[in-house]
């Protein structure tokens, strides 16, 4: 048997629902997986799609994929149809691994030469998300995961250097774009294993558990990393607030990665409920992926205690920033001052770093990370980077201590929930509804999600359409979180003298009812 390099080396037991694998198994799974991918051309740098729900084999088909130096590619799979295809050949995937009902609606646009793997829901995937036995039947004409993997023989080459899954963020462009990142040297293997333990949490013998989606890059990283290091690693099919508190008081969770749209869901839990349950073991909970309002961290802290942690950064950067809960109060509404081997940089319009107070563009990058490229789209990267440096466009400042602070963002991307949504995609498929002339999408405060998708509409002169119209045509073209839920028609809109529509006019009005500037 070839040797595992400690990057792909497993220590962890896995578990979902009421199935369980020990690491000896789960090694076992991925060494067959890597055989038979091997055998179905799976060469260094090729991809294997993922379009699945949080599962075992989730996992299992990742870390194969990594054994031979291939990039995992989990798509989300709330994306249209359309979306899916269009990910499948941009990253010109020689094997998608797939759940039997979300291949279902997009089997007949499938790219020719693709080799499909149909995954059977488990019964705690069907229970979340309600799949019927007609959904979750396995199509003939595709191989059947379990019996495939039963066929393989056990790969017995030496693991390579592998990168990070390759992650598909939502694009300015209208189409997602890949973050396809080199593999680390060995030197920076064991710095970013050191980052990631001082900001995740994940040492040997921890108890993790992973509510967020694993298409995501903050939970795909994280859950890849726990089964490295984590003495049991949890999935949840789908977060739920009382499941959640079920869980760790079950399995004794002590770490997890959360998003604040959670901190929400389970504040609204009644008193009653949320004492119910004994989450003493709770030690270490992060959180990213999106702004936290103050009064919900607060909230947090005063319940759970001091054990909530933040970071700052982006699937492009990695972690930048590091807040405790400690430092959270002391400087309220920071998310923290920049990790070891990080260069954050807040500059203004011609590249000049500002001194602290100054409010900029975010800059930064990790020593440690191997640089990236946007898959096929070289020059997509160029244009977030200024002297070595990166950017998410985000807006920012310093104050004296050295903390940094996130007040704005110069791109128009929405935080809905945790999810990057660009409404320069949204804005793209109004555009080819016919009757619109022009339209704006932007996001608004929402209690949940943090931010909402509202889409503004102007009509040709003598047309006339409907908001549930324009509503159903997005729903054919977008997955279904990208429909705006608030649409509103108007003849005229707010324009610069250049005659852009002038967008921070039609935002500001929600954000100032809510107490923001934006």
């Amino acid at each position: 048997m070839g040797s595992i390099p400690q990057e792909h080396a497993l220590s962890s037991g896995v578990k979902s629902g009421e199935r369980c694998l020990s690491a000896r198994s789960l090694d076992d799974l991925v060494r067959r997986a890597a055989g038979g991918f091997c055998a179905l051309g799976v060469e260094r740098d090729h991809c294997v799609a993922l379009l699945m729900r949080n599962d075992l084999d989730f996992l299992v088909a990742s870390i194969a994929a990594a054994h031979l130096g291939a990039y995992a590619v989990p798509i989300n799979w709330h994306f249209s149809p359309e979306e899916i295809t269009h990910i499948l050949a941009d990253c010109a995937a020689t094997v998608l691994v797939a759940h039997a009902d979300l291949l279902a609606a997009m089997r007949p646009l499938a790219p020719e030469g693709l080799s499909v793997l149909v995954v059977a829901p488990p019964p705690e995937v069907r229970l979340a998300y309600r799949i019927d036995d007609s959904a979750a039947r396995l199509p003939a004409e595709f191989d059947d995961w379990d019996t495939w993997l039963g066929r393989q023989a056990s790969w017995q080459g030496t693991a390579l250097p592998s990168s990070q899954s390759m992650i598909y963020t939502s694009g300015t462009t209208g189409r997602p774009k890949a973050v396809r990142r080199e593999p680390p040297t060995p030197e920076q293997a064991r710095a970013i294993d050191a980052l990631r333990s001082s900001v995740y949490g994940i040492k040997p013998g921890t108890r993790i558990l992973v509510p967020g989606p694993m298409y995501h890059s903050a939970p795909n990283a994280y859950a890849l990393r726990a089964v490295r290091e984590a003495a049991l690693t949890l999935l949840m099919p789908r977060f739920d607030a009382e499941i959640f508190l079920q869980l760790v008081e079950r399995e004794r969770i002590d770490t997890a990665f959360m998003v604040p749209t959670m901190f929400v869901r389970l504040l609204a839990l009644p008193e009653e409920l949320r004492q119910r349950y004994d989450i003493s073991s709770l030690k270490f909970v992060v959180h990213a992926g999106a702004p936290c309002p103050p009064e919900v961290k607060l909230a947090m802290i005063r319940w759970w205690g001091p054990i909530v942690h933040e970071y700052y950064g982006g699937t492009e950067s990695g972690p930048v920033t590091l807040a405790s809960s400690e430092e959270f109060l002391a400087h309220r509404g920071t998310v923290g001052r920049p990790v070891p081997g990080a260069i954050v940089r807040v500059c203004d319009e011609d590249g000049n770093a500002l001194p602290p107070g100054g409010v900029g563009e975010i800059f930064m990058r990790l020593e440690c990370f191997p640089d990236f490229t946007y898959n096929g789209q070289h020059e997509a990267r160029s244009e977030i980077e200024r002297d070595g440096l990166i950017t998410c466009g985000d807006v920012g400042y310093f104050d004296n201590a050295g903390y940094l602070y996130i007040c704005d963002r110069k791109r128009d991307m929405v935080i809905s929930g945790g999810v990057n949504i660009y409404p320069a995609e949204i804005e793209a498929v109004l555009h080819n509804l016919e009757g619109i002339r022009d339209c704006a999408v932007f996001g608004i405060p929402d209690a949940e999600y943090g931010e909402a998708l509202m889409a503004v509409v102007e009509l040709e002169e003598g047309r006339e359409l409907d908001t549930a119209t324009i509503r159903t045509y997005l729903r054919a073209h977008l997955a279904g979180y990208k429909v705006p839920r608030s649409v509103e028609i108007r003849r005229d809109l707010p324009r610069e003298d250049s005659g852009k529509i002038f967008k921070r006019r039609l935002r500001a009005p929600y954000w100032l009812a809510a107490g923001r500037n934006i």
